[in-house]
């Protein structure tokens, strides 16, 4: 495996940290900014909100530019929005900046993943893409925590400026260990980027993973309120279980990145078929402490897992270019605000299991999205549309 896989992975784990570390400290950024807590909360639907909206424009701008080249332009816009961050004097500058920071890490997702795609053969992507989305995962369980920790400790400003410090140390990394390439428009250019979005099958393909992501993020956006209120976990006991299924999705995402390259459409059908399942179970069993773990832990090796499997998939029905894989990015994005937003409704009118069985709901619709393809007998496995040129930089090192 090209040791740049490893790099994205460190540059993903960066942004994903920048992303989640709201959550861990609304309270204290509530106090220091003068704002409420919901006030707070709009600051990750603004972040979610750039990545999905502000993302595939920044790519755009980008796709001229030497791969190396854009991650390290788009380093320093992250690094700007997190450093506003840190110095935030108030509630608008941190709205900027989250903005900022926002439309930045989509950008990195999509050209970083369509460079994993140019550095690896086409047997071994679906491997290469579990290595760099592990950023992801990683991010959930150890990102989060450890944010949360620092900013509880030393303040919410220094956990902005240890993101910013690991964002810093990611780019030079990045500089150090990413081949030198040319730009991803020199192999086709933008209209070929764009004209694949004719396809109405892509924008099948992008439902899918939209409503894989929404039916996770339906049940994770309210863990928290669910394991305490409802199953009776004491509030210091959910930290470690959200320990546990962050340690998970690491399982899952490696798993499945195994499978992905031969087996992309049915891994996502049983992926959504264990998670209705899981979904389901979760919501009947939600007051047993033993089941309900289990069922959370499930939901954990089979959700946002499914994106090696989700990110192959696309790649073989458009291409591997950056502009659709940010695309595919601010779908799956938009899958965590549709999610998370219905499960918000859910609860104000049915109660905290509400979002559990709307994550059941939109888990089967995207099953249906699946049968076109299960049913013709088609494994996943097409000859990639638009083959890349070798890269010879990057073949040593590859395993």
């Amino acid at each position: 495996m090209p040791r740049a896989v490893y790099v994205l992975a460190l540059g993903i784990f960066a942004m994903v940290t920048s992303e989640f570390v709201v959550a861990g400290l609304m309270p204290q950024m509530a106090d220091g900014l003068n704002a409420t807590v919901p006030q707070i909360g709009y600051l990750i639907t603004a972040f979610a909100v750039a990545m999905a909206a502000g993302g595939p424009f920044l790519t755009v701008a980008l796709m001229k530019l030497p791969p190396r080249t854009a991650l390290m332009v788009l380093f320093a816009v992250f690094l700007t929005g997190n450093v506003l961050a840190a110095t935030a004097t108030g509630y608008g500058v941190m709205m900027a900046a989250r903005i900022i920071t926002g439309i930045a890490s989509q950008a990195f997702f999509g050209i970083g993943i369509s460079l994993c795609a140019r550095i690896t053969r086409p047997e071994v992507r679906g491997r290469a893409i579990a290595v760099a989305m592990n950023g992801l995962m990683l991010g959930t369980l150890l990102g989060l925590p450890l944010s949360t920790l620092v900013g509880e400790r030393y303040g919410w400003r220094a956990a902005f400026w240890s993101i910013s410090a690991l964002a810093l140390v990611a780019a030079v990394v990045t500089l150090v260990g990413v081949p030198r390439l040319e730009a991803a428009a020199s192999e086709g250019g933008f209209r070929q980027e764009i004209g694949v979005f004719r396809n109405p099958k892509l924008w099948l393909v992008l439902s899918t993973s939209m409503l894989v992501i929404g039916a996770t993020f339906s049940a994770f956006s309210y863990l928290n309120p669910i394991l305490t209120e409802v199953t009776g976990f004491s509030a210091g006991t959910v930290p470690l279980l959200l320990i546990a299924y962050g340690a998970a999705t690491v399982v899952g995402n490696t798993v499945v990145g195994r499978l992905a390259d031969r087996y992309a459409v049915p891994v996502l059908a049983a992926g959504l078929v264990l998670n209705t399942m899981f979904l389901a179970g979760f919501a009947l069993l939600a007051d047993l402490p033993a089941p309900a773990v289990l069922c959370m832990l499930g939901i954990g090796l089979v959700g946002v897992t499914m994106n090696p499997a989700m990110i192959t998939r696309v790649q073989r029905t458009g291409n591997a270019g950056p502009l659709v894989n940010t695309v595919h990015s601010s779908f799956i994005t938009l899958g965590i605000i549709v999610g998370s937003s219905l499960g918000a409704v859910g609860i104000d009118v049915w109660g905290l299991r509400a979002p559990l069985w709307l994550g059941a709901a939109l888990a089967l619709v995207g099953l249906a999205t699946l049968v076109p393809e299960l049913s013709g007998g088609r494994s996943g496995k097409p000859a990639e549309p638009t083959p890349s040129r070798p890269v010879p930089a990057a073949s040593a090192s590859e395993g």
